[in-house]
């Protein structure tokens, strides 16, 4: 038997915002023929079986409905390698902020 999810556990959820037949007419011909799906992270509202229909309160405060898809999903993006030209930038701009005086 599966397991419900408790409520206030952190999940994900995903929906079909646009069918196929909904999506725009200027879309290229490759998208539209997938539907337009959303899936988001956030807290569970009320206890929920894995495949159920669910509500979440995301960090944003958000409500939003969808199928519950994931139990503690881990976010999976990056912003790729680091850029060795980039990674004094903070400490530059800290000290120009200074010498004019806005910052400690």
């Amino acid at each position: 038997m599966a397991e419900r999810i408790a409520s206030g556990t952190w999940v994900e959820i995903h929906t079909i915002v646009l069918s196929p037949s909904d999506r725009a007419p200027r879309v290229p011909a490759a998208t539209k023929r997938v539907p337009l799906e959303m899936r988001v992270k956030g807290f569970l509202i009320a206890s929920a079986l894995i495949g159920e229909e669910a509500e979440i309160l995301t960090p944003a405060g958000r409500h939003l409905h969808g199928t519950l898809k994931e139990v503690n999903p881990p976010y999976t993006h990056g912003f790729g390698e680091p850029i060795p030209e980039l990674s004094s930038i903070g400490s530059e701009v800290r000290v120009l902020l200074r010498a004019r005086g806005h910052g400690s």
